[in-house]
C-alpha cells in the first residue's frame, strides 16, 4: 500500500500531519471498497461523515458508537486500507475523513448512494 498523492480538498494544510498508509487513487478497487462498506456499521459511520463533515477530521469517540475500541480499531483500519478514510494521528489519537474526492473521481455516484442509505435500523 502506497500513499496517494493529495490534492484538491483532501489536501491536507503544511501544518497537518501525514495520512496513515493507505492505497492511491489509482490503486482503490471497487471490491474492496464495497467489501468494507459491506459492514452496517462500516456504513454507518462513513454515511455520518458524509452528512455532518465538517471542515476538519473526526475521532472516534465523535461517532457516539457504543463499541469497545478494539472494534472500532477494526472497523475504522479496514475503511482505511480500503480506500474509504484517510486517518492522521494526532499524538495518542487518529482523526478520519471520507476521501470524496478520490472516490468520486473512481467511483462515481457511490458515495451518493451511501449518504442516501437509511438505516433499517441501528447498525450492530
Amino acid at each position: 500500500m502506497t500513499t496517494s498523492t493529495m490534492t484538491g480538498p483532501d489536501t491536507a494544510p503544511a501544518d497537518l500531519p501525514p495520512a496513515l498508509a493507505e492505497p492511491a487513487r489509482e490503486e482503490l478497487r471497487l471490491e474492496a471498497v464495497l467489501g468494507a462498506l459491506s459492514d452496517p456499521l462500516r456504513l454507518t459511520i462513513v454515511r455520518k461523515l458524509l452528512l455532518e463533515r465538517e471542515a476538519y477530521d473526526h475521532t472516534c469517540g465523535w461517532f457516539e458508537l457504543d463499541r469497545p475500541k478494539s472494534s472500532l480499531t477494526h472497523h475504522f483500519k479496514a475503511l482505511r486500507e480500503a480506500g474509504v478514510l484517510r486517518q492522521r494521528q494526532y499524538g495518542l489519537e487518529r482523526r478520519s475523513r471520507v476521501r470524496t474526492e478520490d472516490l468520486d473521481a473512481r467511483f462515481p455516484g457511490l458515495l451518493d448512494l451511501v449518504a442516501a442509505w437509511e438505516p433499517a435500523s441501528s447498525a450492530g
